[in-house]
């Protein structure tokens, strides 16, 4: 046991704090018929968190496309930078694969 955590938690990390973030926004009921998928996601570490740490996780859209938008995070703890992530979200109609626009009230509810 290395006594740090596992890597691929970090992108469970990242879910969740993005799924906090659309909620507390009420993403879901400003898009209906609108869903979106991971398409790309990439991880540096600067330092590891260990057992008990808090990680505070700051969420924000970085990059905007047609179908697509990146989303950042960043991770510390107690102020000290311990990962920076990007995922590349792809817009989809609901319940499909069929890649669709990001709804112009999407775009204002994640800062555009």
């Amino acid at each position: 046991m290395q006594k740090v955590v596992f890597n691929a938690h970090y992108l469970a990390y990242c879910d969740d704090a993005c799924e906090a973030w659309m909620t507390g926004l009420r993403l879901r009921a400003a898009a209906p018929g609108w869903d979106f998928m991971l398409k790309k996601a990439t991880i540096e570490w600067a330092a590891a968190a260990t057992v008990n740490d808090e990680l505070a996780i700051a969420v924000w859209v970085s990059r905007w496309g047609n179908t697509s938008f990146d989303v950042a995070f960043e991770g510390s703890i107690d102020g000290r930078g311990i990962f920076t992530s990007t995922i590349t979200y792809v817009g989809v109609v609901e319940g499909t694969l069929r890649t669709a626009p990001v709804p112009p009230e999407v775009r204002v509810l994640l800062g555009a």
